[in-house]
Order: structure tokens, then C-alpha cells, then sequence
């Protein structure tokens, strides 16, 4: 028990077991409060403008409240492990509370889209409701993904930064041979991509939830090919799309130079990930960028961020590259 304590937050745990529950038990009372001006049995799925399946009042709130329980649970129980980095956990926390609220919409924009109805073959899904409740739920579960403080222990996490800060210590010059930092694309992108893409899977969530949650996972999808991380030590330079998936792993000895450059995204065929032939890029925007030759003859090309972070990165690059060159040749000699 002690080291199930020590190894999960306590608060995010009782919100996470607490909510889903006190959610659902807040639908069922609603739904039994309105149960004599809703029809018997209930429609629960739409097709071409007309109720086409039905289910009775029982099974429609019995497993309305299920699924606020276990998809709930579901999805904030992940902000719970205090083995997660904390940015993980408050986004899970953030998006457990939108899931189980939206759902709580969904449900809500059913009922009473059939309120005051003889025939649920009449009835249509409150558009009002869904619209309404969809972006309170989304900006709630911002909110929450923001005010929630994640309980913070010592970790796998802090026993590498001390590694990394004694090794500083007796090592001063290896600060300067390293730098770690993410590259996005504009705010104004992840704004229309949301609007072109989110905006219209809420209103199709209606009609066709499969093709909604399509457009949800090709709008992820994209976002997260306008995100990169590029790490440059004394090992070389590492470079990740969407932060976690390898794209280029070249070492000190094997880069020839690196150099600060403007570039146009169209020049390499666009955004994201792009190789073609000897050339590599990893482009989040047009703008700065860093462009490495490698000594094989190979050209790498990766977005720096502002003017000064792309400089930045290729003064390490190219001093890294040459320390790997000197020690390498004092190897050899």
C-alpha cells in the first residue's frame, strides 16, 4: 500500500475515480426528472433526417452513465502515475475532464431533442445543446489542463538532470556543446488547421461520428507533423518529429558543417518530413533554418525557430563536429 501511494498522485487519483461517478449520477437524476416528457422507447441513432433505432429509457440511461464511468476513468487515470512527466499528465487531466463532459453533451443533446414528443421517430438531436456543451466542455478541459498543478516527486527524470548537472560541473565547456529546443509552426496554422478540420467533426459528430472522428485524428495528425524537437550534444545531432519519432540521427564525426539559412518550405515539397534523394528536411515553416552537410555528401535541413536559435544551433553543431574531428584524429594518431 505504501508504495502504491509513492508512486501515484493522490488528488489526481480522487478526481479521477470522482468525477465520472458524480458526472453520471448527475445525468441519471436529470434524465429521471424529464423521464415523463420523453417518449417510450427512445431514439438513439439518426439516418437520413429520421430516427432509424430506438432503445428503452432504462438501457439509454443505464448505458449513458456506464460510459461517463469507464471511458471517464479511461482517460484520467493516465494523469495519475507519478512516473509521467507532468506536461503528460496535465494533458491527460485536461483531456479526460473534455472527454467525459462532451459525452455528458452528447447524451443531454439526445434526451432533449425528444422532449414533449409523442413518437421518437420525430425527434432530431438538439443541435443547441450539442453546440453549446461542446465548447464549454472544450474550454473547460483547457482550463483544467492549465490550472492543474501535478504532484511532483523525484523521479527517473531528476536523477538525470543530476547526472547531466554534475557532468556539467566537472565538465564546463559541455554546456556550451549542447542545446535542446522545439520548433512549431504559427499559432495562425494550428488555428485555421482547427477551424477547417474541428469545427466541422463536431457538426458532423451528428450525422456520421465515424467520419468525425476521422477528421479529429487527420487534424491531430497534422498538428503534430508541425511539431519538432532537435537535441545537439557531443554525440551529434538528433532531430524528432512531433517531439518523439526519430527522423535524423547524424554523428559529430560524420557532419562536415552547419550553416544558418532562410528558407521557403515549398522549395523542399512543404511541410513536415521530406527526403529526397540526398537531401532531408524537417520543416515546420518557411523562415530560419539550420543546414547541416554531412562529409558522406549528404544535406540535412531542419527549421530553427527565430533567427537567433537557428544561429545558435549551427555554432554548436559546427563546434561539436569539430571536437569530434580533433579527438577523432588524435584517436588515430
Amino acid at each position: 500500500m505504501g508504495k502504491l501511494r509513492d508512486s501515484v498522485d493522490a488528488r489526481a487519483l480522487r478526481f479521477a475515480v470522482g468525477f465520472p461517478l458524480m458526472l453520471a449520477a448527475g445525468f441519471v437524476v436529470c434524465a429521471f426528472l424529464i423521464r415523463p416528457d420523453l417518449p417510450e422507447p427512445l431514439a438513439v441513432r439518426w439516418a437520413g433526417g429520421a430516427a432509424v433505432d430506438f432503445a428503452p429509457f432504462g438501457a439509454v440511461v443505464g448505458v449513458g452513465a456506464a460510459m461517463l464511468v469507464l471511458i471517464g476513468w479511461a482517460v484520467l487515470v493516465q494523469a495519475v502515475p507519478l512516473s509521467r512527466p507532468a506536461i503528460m499528465r496535465r494533458i491527460m487531466m485536461g483531456t479526460g475532464l473534455f472527454v467525459s463532459l462532451f459525452i455528458a453533451t452528447v447524451l443531454a443533446a439526445v434526451l432533449v431533442g425528444q422532449l414533449g414528443l409523442e413518437d421518437a421517430g420525430q425527434s432530431q438531436v438538439d443541435v443547441a445543446v450539442l453546440a453549446m456543451g461542446s465548447g464549454a466542455a472544450l474550454g473547460l478541459g483547457v482550463v483544467m489542463g492549465f490550472v492543474f498543478k501535478a504532484d511532483e516527486r523525484w523521479s527517473t527524470d531528476d536523477d538525470r538532470a543530476m547526472e547531466e548537472a554534475l557532468a556539467r560541473e566537472l565538465d564546463p565547456d559541455l554546456a556550451r556543446d549542447s542545446v535542446s529546443l522545439w520548433v512549431h509552426a504559427r499559432s495562425s496554422v494550428f488555428v485555421m488547421l482547427g477551424i477547417a478540420t474541428l469545427l466541422p467533426a463536431a457538426l458532423l459528430t451528428i450525422a456520421v461520428p465515424w467520419l468525425a472522428a476521422l477528421l479529429v485524428a487527420l487534424a491531430l495528425l497534422a498538428a503534430a507533423c508541425l511539431f519538432a524537437r532537435i537535441r545537439v550534444d557531443r554525440s551529434g545531432l538528433r532531430v524528432f518529429a512531433a517531439g518523439f519519432v526519430r527522423v535524423m540521427d547524424v554523428p559529430a564525426a560524420a557532419i562536415k558543417a552547419a550553416t544558418p539559412k532562410e528558407v521557403r518550405a515549398a522549395d523542399y515539397g512543404g511541410w513536415g518530413y521530406r527526403s529526397h534523394g540526398p537531401a532531408k528536411a524537417l520543416l515546420v515553416s518557411s523562415g530560419p533554418a539550420v543546414v547541416v552537410d554531412r562529409s558522406d555528401g549528404r544535406t540535412l535541413t531542419v527549421s530553427g525557430g527565430s533567427a537567433t536559435t537557428a544561429d545558435n544551433v549551427a555554432q554548436v553543431i559546427s563546434r561539436v563536429a569539430a571536437r569530434a574531428r580533433r579527438t577523432g584524429g588524435a584517436a588515430d594518431a
